[in-house]
């Protein structure tokens, strides 16, 4: 019995023990890379992994956010199901485009199998044409001849709708450019394209890029129920970068939601590897979006940055099954229903950083379908009704829910916009999520109401707190607030209340939007 005894205490001690398996870098970005450890036992999942980081060749190295400890898992509830592996993993962040940079890990696990690793990964290099490209004026008659390596200058005129039927090769990109819009498209085929740019055209209708790999969409304007597409098998190291995407709807509030009459996507897409930013995009169901169930390829490592998102009618960033290391940051989000969603995470860490969210009707976050693996951080949310509410029955875990500033308040008397709720005035409203949650050091403002939050079935009046919140606090906020819901304007400027959330410290002023 003794004998039994010892092997039993043993083998728990083992599943406690880490198990360092193998490192992967999957999909870099231009200025993200991903970092995944797979691993073995920890099954009291308390373990950690520090993360260090420098350009190949240097002596200094800089501190990056540690890996997140993610437990193997899978969906519930989603068509078809999705599993994930027992790893570490994360992000180093805001690197140089095209550099090869050296990452320590630093494994340890108080019930043993500490480790040290370092590896290497590049970030892909900015995707522009060479200065000494070939440059060729032509029309219509031209677009499938151009070869790689050269810049196709379109003259003006309407090019209708258009297939491209030719692929660039990697360093020698197919460039398509009209330098003052006056190309005309009524819709773009980039679907199953290789290498191929296309930038500063004009597009009345949608740009399709299915099936395509290592493709650019650069300063267009485009006008569409539909603007970029990428259904399965989705588009792959894309980068969707400074265009302005104007959709058909309006900003009403008898078609806010999932079931309101509000068809229409900005930029809908499924892969990975694929960076959207610095897009204005304004009109949609949902105005930028990842695809959902089995409409979802894999999607990892995504970069969302820098985009200004106005009236979003359901989503204004729908970031739903993404796997891991898929980044949502610095991003305005403007009158929109939901804010972001995550709807559900699979696994992550899927991070939220540093966005802007302000007029958002129903929820800041919204984390249903029993998301795992969202990292909430340094995020300013401005809001009639409830500053930050998930109101689902579908409890969210693993989630860190840190650093951000939630400002709420009083909601407008009456039925809510479209019969839609804004919440009652909390600070926050949080009902239903799991054990392994960390909610702290976050920030709260109430306009027009006594500060009021709640936590599973806790109300607190007062901060910090105890088991949540214990370096929560409360600060008065004399800022831009929606007073009416259903009032479109322009986003107001929020950059000067450096309190807390996205704007702390002094960094300065992302910009939004294109860059011009």
């Amino acid at each position: 019995m003794r004998f039994s005894c010892l092997l039993l205490a043993v083998s728990l001690h083992a599943a406690d023990s880490i198990r360092p398996g193998e490192i992967s870098t999957p999909f870099p970005t231009l200025t993200n890379l991903a970092v995944e450890w797979r691993v073995e036992g920890d099954d009291d999942l308390d373990a950690s992994c520090g993360l260090r980081f420098r350009k190949a060749g240097e002596d200094r190295w800089r501190e990056g956010m540690p890996l997140i400890r993610v437990p193997e898992g899978s969906s519930r509830g989603t068509k078809p199901a999705f599993t994930w592996m027992n790893r570490l993993s994360g992000s180093v962040f805001d690197l140089e485009p095209g550099t090869e940079y050296e990452m320590e890990l630093s494994l340890s696990d108080p019930d043993g199998g500490d480790e040290v690793r370092t590896v290497k990964a590049a970030t892909r290099a900015e995707p522009v044409a060479k200065v000494d490209a070939v440059v060729i004026r032509g029309g219509k008659s031209d677009l499938n001849r151009v070869k790689p390596g050269e810049v196709l200058l379109l003259e003006d005129g309407d090019y209708g709708a258009v297939t491209f039927n030719r692929d660039g090769e990697p360093g020698r990109p197919i460039v398509y450019r009209s330098k003052a819009g006056g190309a005309v498209f009524k819709e773009a085929g980039l679907a199953g394209r290789k290498w191929v740019y296309l930038e500063g055209v004009t597009v009345n209708g949608p740009v399709r890029m299915n099936g395509s790999e290592h493709c650019v969409v650069r300063r267009c304007v485009i006008r569409s129920q539909y603007g970029v597409k990428a259904y399965k098998p989705g588009m792959m190291n894309a980068c969707i970068e400074d265009n302005i995407i104007t959709g058909i709807r309006e900003w009403r509030p008898e078609i806010l939601g999932a079931e309101g009459d509000n068809d229409g996507e900005g930029i809908q897409f499924t892969g990975s590897g694929n960076v959207i930013r610095h897009n204005r995009v304004k009109g949609f169901r949902d105005c930028i979006s990842h695809m959902e169930d089995d409409g979802a390829a894999p999607q990892m490592c995504n970069d969302v940055l820098n985009n200004d998102v106005i009236a979003g009618l359901d989503d204004g960033i729908e970031g739903d099954f993404a796997m891991h290391n898929c980044r949502f940051m610095r991003n305005r989000v403007t009158h929109c229903f939901v804010g972001i969603s995550s709807q559900p995470g699979l696994g992550g860490p899927n991070y939220f950083m540093r966005n802007v969210l302000f007029n958002i009707i129903h929820e800041a976050f919204k984390l249903h379908r029993f998301s795992r693996g969202d990292v909430i951080l340094h995020n300013t949310v401005v809001k009639a009704g409830d500053a930050l509410g998930v109101y689902t029955g579908e409890e969210f875990d693993h989630v860190r829910i840190e650093h951000n500033w939630f400002v709420g308040g009083r909601p407008p008397t009456g039925p809510g916009p479209g019969g839609h709720s804004l919440g009652r005035g909390r600070a926050v409203d949080l009902q239903r999520f799991g054990g392994h949650c960390v909610i702290d050091h976050n920030t709260y403002s109430v306009r027009g109401l006594p500060l009021e939050g709640k936590f599973l079935s806790q109300v607190f009046r007062k901060l910090p707190g105890g088991r949540f919140e214990a370096h929560g606090r409360e600060i008065p906020y004399d800022g831009p607030f929606p007073e009416d819901p259903m009032q479109m304007n322009e986003p107001p400027d929020l950059t000067g209340f450096r309190q807390a959330g996205a704007y702390a410290g002094d960094e300065p002023a992302p910009v939004y939007g294109p860059r011009r």
